[in-house]
């Protein structure tokens, strides 16, 4: 006999994973973009080039990051979404700003350490930090007709599931495959590819010119091992696993059962963990790019090592140890 449907898989595991994971970049992420963005706004007039994509790089990540409180209630109450349809709409479309907002705009930084490393003479001057904000805003336009589409799928399905689906209900699950697998390789894969083209070249550069700066060869190597944690902790795994689980929902509406369904769910929610990461990591390219800020993390650093150096206060009024009793 043939089974008319397949087993559902255990949706336990998202409510205990997600909802401390998202506290927890909620908390640093909160805090790392507040002071990177502030220290960057303290010399707005001195802002350089490569700052003004930082700069959108933060706005981005405090973007999601107000969203945080909302999806950890939701999960935290079994997935029951009380704030709405369309806040559940504006919740998702923020998510996706964040995600290939972020791409975008470490693409932005990779391509232009590109020109400054490998062709600085042609460069000179006609880059300028109006050109970089024109980008930015470009780059703003590209990632919002993106993912407006996003908003066209159907999320809460008439709010009688209670659901907020980070996708779509299963009735347009076969279009959202191929709207997610779409929007996958042009906001993922070419720009990735641009990026690891960027500084596969710089690396090559900086590696055959011995009249290369050594500081600017580290800079460069750091920068590249960050964008490298970046995408292959926060992006590669959440899009590849995403378009997994899509193709199998496809597959279990056609009555198609696979035995792998349930681990590549549990395995994608531990990727959604890991995407929203990238908004407590970006943070570091902003220590990477400022030295400003990264001499006031050493301050801080230095400020907390003496507090805790310092032996504490002797009060000649207090009482010794041996002389405590109860009554104290």
């Amino acid at each position: 006999m043939m089974n008319t449907s397949c087993p559902r898989v255990s949706s336990e595991f998202k409510g205990r994973f997600l909802p401390p994971v998202y506290f927890l970049v909620f908390t640093i992420g909160l805090v790392a973009n507040g002071w990177g963005l502030k220290s960057l706004l303290q010399k707005w007039r001195e802002l350089k080039i490569i700052n003004v994509f930082v700069l959108n790089l933060g706005l981005a990540d405090i973007l999601y990051l107000l969203t945080l409180p909302f999806l950890m209630f939701y999960y935290f109450m079994k997935s029951k979404w009380i704030f709405g349809d369309a806040f559940c709409k504006i919740t998702r479309f923020c998510f996706n700003l964040n995600l290939y907002g972020s791409i975008g705009f470490l693409t932005c930084i990779s391509v232009y350490r590109y020109l400054a490393i490998v062709h600085p003479v042609r460069m000179m001057g006609r880059l300028t930090v109006t050109h970089s904000v024109a980008i930015s805003i470009m780059v703003w336009l590209l990632v919002s007709i993106q993912s407006l589409p996003d908003i066209l799928y159907t999320k809460t399905f008439g709010n009688t599931t209670g659901k907020c689906y980070g996708t779509t209900h299963d009735t347009y699950v076969e279009e959202y495959l191929k709207y997610s697998l779409g929007r996958t390789l042009t906001g993922f894969c070419i720009p990735f590819l641009i990026t690891l083209g960027c500084y596969g070249h710089v690396i090559v550069i900086l590696c055959h010119k011995n009249t290369t700066d050594k500081v600017q060869k580290q800079r460069s190597l750091k920068l590249l091992f960050i964008l490298i944690v970046l995408f292959s902790v926060c992006y590669i795994p959440y899009h590849v696993l995403k378009n997994l689980i899509l193709w199998s929902r496809v597959l279990s509406k056609q009555h198609k059962c696979r035995e792998w369904s349930n681990g590549v769910y549990i395995a994608h929610q531990i990727s959604r963990g890991l995407v929203c990461l990238n908004s407590a990591l970006n943070p570091l390219v902003y220590l990477h790019g400022n030295e400003d800020i990264r001499s006031q993390l050493r301050q801080l650093l230095q400020r907390a090592r003496q507090m805790f150096r310092r032996p504490p206060p002797t009060d000649s009024g207090s009482v010794p140890m041996n002389q405590i009793t109860d009554e104290v």
